[in-house]
């Protein structure tokens, strides 16, 4: 049998399938073609998904121009940035798990040949990733594009986060209503994926290193004539793959997901794609440690790529540089050049024939010789407070911040501690400490986003630190661990540790350490007792029951 959709679709016995389909205009013709799936996760709520229409159109152009018949379907996407600062966040990472289970769900009831996968943000990449590992059939995913960059603000092309960091500046009296009110109409000019480097272009540019992506896939521009045309390509190349038999766990392996995590080192992304490529990897049964690969990758893998929040530039600046594709020929050397990619070649062979469109730009990519550190932009602590791990994201944050000890301030949710940095309570020399906020607690882990915006917009970005068992925003900086693992509601160390406590991060030296003596920190221990479950119904209820740990990727744990 040559494609999976002959069992339904070929045969005098499955003509009921054959008329099911003819009820919605599919011809004959149509009908003897593999059957493209394009999971199209479009709205009207999410910027980066705004343009997914389009885009759909195209990619569907490609696939009809290729000999496959296209079929399209919905999956929900919400917006990270939309869903901050409320209970809308809790639901943010759970609804990973819906995209991956949806996605997997309709190609199996409709037996489709292959999957298109549409999406642009944080949660719907790695989702829809981790269907196409799971799925194990021809699969290309194919982003929306990043936003275009806003008025200039504080130094740099403004976006939705200068607004988080211009009310604490607001809060200190640092700038006034004016200047705050401008940023609402001039920061986000177009649709697209947030223009700086946060988790959804992170994971854009980490699926375009994974080999799931076309080259420049996950950079180009929403609002550009390429997005369309790699929208038509994509259509011609998924067929292309169907017929060749070249499904996702051929080009998911472990030498892709290593490409993709010393490209995520070597661009300084997003700590979340830590959990992603975790989830990822399960998805893909790979037997593979990424969290160790991370932190033993991290030690000698250069940062070769400064893109805000490490530096100025935005994502259509990197693209211009030129992106993925060169950052991986600047890492050639370490990494696995003979792993299948979606272009049916290699990634070795992708790298010698890409041609660049724009000149390259040393302010923003530069060589391994001559890289802007020489280990990489994300880094995994352990020690007492996160005996299995935390993660942080050095290359965000000022050199000054690698040793840090400070007293605690203790908060046991996301607003109460932002409550406190806006009302002047957090000062200089506090290692903010926002717990119960990981995969079961929270549940859903959510980013502690605007309480790391109001430090750095009250002007303690490099004064405070803030470690937490929730996650980080791809676009945070100053010093922060983010992932403390097991997390506070599974009795965590974090659980424990009282205002005025004594905390040391070391990032040279990979440790997060609680000065307190091991004798008190088991007596703390034995008194602390499990808090009820916040949500004891709905989606979040089993969630919360069957949520792995950050340092697991989050996933749900059946078993």
């Amino acid at each position: 049998m040559a494609y999976r959709s002959e069992k339904t679709l070929r045969g005098v016995e499955n003509q009921y399938y054959r008329a099911t389909y003819k009820s919605m205009g599919y011809s004959t013709d149509d009908l003897r073609r593999p059957i493209i799936g394009i999971a199209n996760s479009w709205n009207e709520g999410v910027p980066g998904h705004f343009n997914l229409r389009q885009v759909s159109q195209r990619v569907r152009d490609g696939i009809y121009r290729a000999g496959g018949t296209p079929v399209e379907f919905g999956t929900i996407a919400c917006c990270d940035g939309m869903a901050q600062g409320h209970d809308g966040m809790h639901y943010i990472l759970p609804s990973r798990q819906i995209i991956c289970d949806s996605i997997e769900t309709f190609a199996q009831a409709q037996l489709v040949d292959a999957l298109v996968l549409l999406g642009s943000c944080d949660k719907i990449v790695p989702g829809m990733l981790m269907a196409a590992a799971r799925l194990d059939i021809p699969c290309i995913l194919l982003p929306g594009g990043p936003m275009e960059g806003g008025i200039v603000f504080d130094g740099r092309q403004s976006d939705q986060t200068s607004s988080a960091e211009a009310l604490g500046m607001l809060s200190a009296g640092k700038i006034t209503l004016d200047e705050y009110t401008v940023l609402e109409n001039l920061s986000c000019p177009s649709c697209g994926s947030c223009s700086y480097l946060g988790t959804a272009n992170t994971m854009c540019c980490l699926s375009e290193a994974l080999g799931m992506t076309l080259p420049d896939g996950g950079m180009i521009p929403a609002t550009s004539a390429d997005r369309l045309r790699i929208a038509e390509e994509t259509g011609i190349k998924i067929v292309e793959l169907t017929k060749k038999k070249i499904t996702a766990r051929q080009i998911i392996t472990k030498g892709s997901i290593r490409n993709a995590i010393k490209t995520c080192l070597a661009i300084s992304g997003s700590t979340n794609a830590v959990m992603h490529l975790t989830a990822i990897a399960h998805e893909a049964e790979l037997d593979m440690d990424v969290l160790q690969e991370f932190d033993d990758l991290s030690r000698n893998t250069p940062q070769v790529a400064k893109i805000n929040p490490s530096s100025q530039y935005n994502c259509i600046d990197f693209h211009k540089a030129g992106g993925v594709p060169r950052v991986m020929e600047a890492l050639k050397t370490v990494l696995d050049l003979d792993v299948m990619t979606v272009t049916g070649h290699t990634v070795g062979e992708n790298i010698e024939s890409h041609v660049y469109q724009y000149p390259e730009d040393r302010r923003i990519i530069r060589s391994m010789e001559d890289p802007f550190g020489f280990q990489g932009g994300v880094a995994v602590l352990r020690g007492n407070l996160a005996p299995d791990t935390g993660v942080t994201k050095p290359g965000a944050f000022d050199k000054s911040l690698y040793h840090f000890i400070g007293e605690a301030i203790c908060f046991d949710s996301e607003e109460e501690a932002e409550e406190a940095i806006l009302a002047g309570k957090v000062k200089e020399g506090h290692v903010v400490v926002i717990r119960y906020e990981g995969p079961k607690g929270g549940p859903g882990m959510r980013e502690m986003f605007k309480a790391m915006k109001y430090l750095y917009g009250r002007g303690l970005a490099k004064k405070t630190a803030l470690i937490t068992d929730g996650r980080f925003s791809g676009t945070n900086n100053g010093c922060f661990v983010g992932h403390i693992s097991p997390e506070a509601a599974e009795g965590g160390p974090i659980a424990i540790v009282k205002d005025g406590d004594k905390i040391e991060i070391d990032v040279d030296n990979r440790s997060l350490k609680l000065l307190v003596s091991d004798e008190e920190i088991a007596a703390r221990l034995k008194e602390w007792k499990r808090p009820e479950p916040k949500f004891k119904r709905g989606y979040l209820a089993l969630y919360s029951k069957f949520a792995a740990s950050g340092s697991e990727g989050g996933i749900l744990k059946i078993d």
